[in-house]
């Protein structure tokens, strides 16, 4: 007996295609995030014996992982303008091109122990893109009229990365690079002041935000962790203005993290956006126990560290779980 009737009456399975158009913007916060444990982890170095090796590695392979996703970025934008388009124009997703600067500015910052020029040229392009980021941004919110349901944490990226100007500033020679931090630091700090308002006001008074965007809301420890850096590398002291920005984001790490950390929220790439926060908070708890001098504290930074270091652990093996089995491309 043929088969043909019966293969001709079975189902088709239309093949599953990949495609570059689905390269998310906000998958560079994952290079924030590594980053940003390098660099926490050269302050661990200092409290405990920990090596140092790991956290250089860290940092290498994050410079890695920018180069690369540039290159798949920059095909996208080639192949698929209107997807990048669509990306740039959406009222959140549209934040997430502020993630290209922090993720230069970091990477500034890991390169000065290895090349002072290397160092100071992707401070300069992460500087300038920053600048225009939250140019475009700032333009955008006074002519435009959202949703408010779209006033969502990633609204706080542009200004934090201008804060991450002063961050990584600090050691730069140029006459000029003292009144740039300070005009960064005045800029972000009111940016994020205006919009954290914006963002606390949106919560309150409107719908809860969907599961998958829960983990957005670790951004709003962003703007207090690293306006304490900026701060602290600005004024070169730890005075109570400072104090008051690092336990506002301890406070709210404690409100935060019950709401965020639950095994219901569904993971997707959106859980990058936790990485940042976290790491920037880390470097502050170090910065902040050893001024104070406490071991209470330092044990506390520590504790900070070893989460910081298990929860992007967690998110990056998910996340190349999603990468080599194609799903992250994948045409629905």
């Amino acid at each position: 007996m043929s088969n043909v009737g019966i293969l001709d009456d079975a189902p088709v399975t239309p093949a599953r295609r990949h495609t570059i158009a689905n390269l998310p913007i906000n998958l560079f916060a994952s290079v924030m995030g590594l980053t940003g444990l390098s660099l926490a982890w050269r302050e661990a170095v200092k409290v405990i014996a920990v090596p140092g090796i790991p956290g250089e590695l860290i940092g290498w392979f994050a410079a890695v992982t920018f180069i690369t996703l540039a290159i798949g970025y920059a095909a996208k934008w080639v192949r698929h303008p209107a997807a990048v388009a669509t990306e740039f124009h959406h009222p959140v997703q549209g934040n997430f091109f502020a993630t290209i600067a922090v993720g230069l500015l970091l990477l500034s910052a890991f390169f000065e122990r290895y090349s002072v020029t290397a160092s100071q040229v992707v401070w300069i392009i992460g500087l300038i893109l920053t600048f225009t980021l939250a140019y475009l941004v700032a333009t955008r919110f006074l002519i435009s009229r959202e949703n408010a349901e779209h006033t969502l944490p990633p609204l706080l990226i542009p200004g934090v990365a201008t804060l991450d100007i002063a961050v990584t500033g600090k050691a730069m020679p140029f006459a000029w690079a003292h009144e740039i931090n300070l005009f960064a630091f005045a800029v972000g700090s009111v940016i994020a002041g205006i919009f954290i308002t914006l963002i606390f006001a949106r919560l309150r008074h409107h719908e809860p935000l969907p599961l998958a965007s829960r983990p957005s809301m670790m951004v709003l420890v962003a703007p207090f962790a690293v306006g304490f850096l900026a701060y602290t590398n600005l004024t070169g002291t730890v005075d109570i203005l400072a104090s008051v920005l690092f336990y506002f984001a301890f406070f709210l790490m404690l409100v935060l993290s019950p709401i965020v950390f639950r095994s219901h929220v569904p993971f997707s790439v959106a859980w990058w956006a936790i990485s940042f926060p976290l790491a920037a908070f880390s470097i502050a708890f170090f910065r902040y126990a050893e001024a104070a001098g406490t071991e209470l504290l330092r044990a506390l930074a520590i504790a900070m560290f070893v989460f910081l270091t298990g929860a992007i652990g967690i998110v990056f093996v998910r996340t190349m779980n999603e990468v080599l089995s194609g799903k992250l491309f994948r045409v629905h």
